[in-house]
C-alpha cells in the first residue's frame, strides 16, 4: 500500500471509535428517554440514518483504499479518488445529524443537502476507481 493510502486508512480507522461513540449516544437517548429524540420521529430517523451511513461508509472506504493503488490511474486521480471516498462518510452523516440539530426540529434544514453531496462524492469516487481497475 502506498503511504498516501496508508495514511488515509489510518484516518478512517481513527473514525471508527467515533462512530461507536455515536452509537452509544443514540442508545443512551433510548435508555434515558431524552426529550427531543424519542418524541421526534424526524430527528430520530435522521440520526439513525446518519449513524448507519457513517459506519457502513467508513468500512467501505477502508476496503476501497486497498484497491486505489492497484488502479491504472494517474497519481493525481488516485489522490482525488481517495479524497472522494473519504468525503462520503463525512458529508453524508453530517447532513443527517446537522439538519436536525435542535430537539424541536420537525423538518430538516438546508444542511440536508450535505447528504446528496456526499452521495455524489461516493458515486464519483467509486466510478473512477472502478474504471481504473478495469
Amino acid at each position: 500500500m502506498s503511504p498516501s493510502s496508508l495514511s488515509t486508512a489510518g484516518v478512517l480507522l481513527i473514525t471508527v471509535p467515533l462512530v461507536a461513540f455515536g452509537g452509544m449516544s443514540l442508545l443512551s437517548f433510548l435508555m434515558k428517554d431524552v426529550p427531543g429524540y424519542l418524541d421526534n420521529p424526524v430527528r430520530r430517523g435522521l440520526w439513525r440514518a446518519g449513524h448507519a451511513h457513517a459506519g457502513v461508509l467508513v468500512l467501505f472506504a477502508l476496503v476501497a483504499m486497498l484497491y486505489v493503488d492497484q488502479a491504472a490511474l494517474p497519481e493525481a486521480l488516485k489522490g482525488l479518488t481517495r479524497t472522494l471516498l473519504v468525503a462520503a462518510p463525512i458529508l453524508m452523516p453530517l447532513g443527517f445529524f446537522l439538519s436536525v440539530v435542535r430537539p424541536g426540529d420537525t423538518k430538516p434544514s438546508r444542511l440536508i443537502w450535505l447528504v446528496p453531496a456526499g452521495g455524489v462524492c461516493l458515486a464519483a469516487g467509486t466510478l473512477t476507481l472502478g474504471i481504473g481497475l478495469l
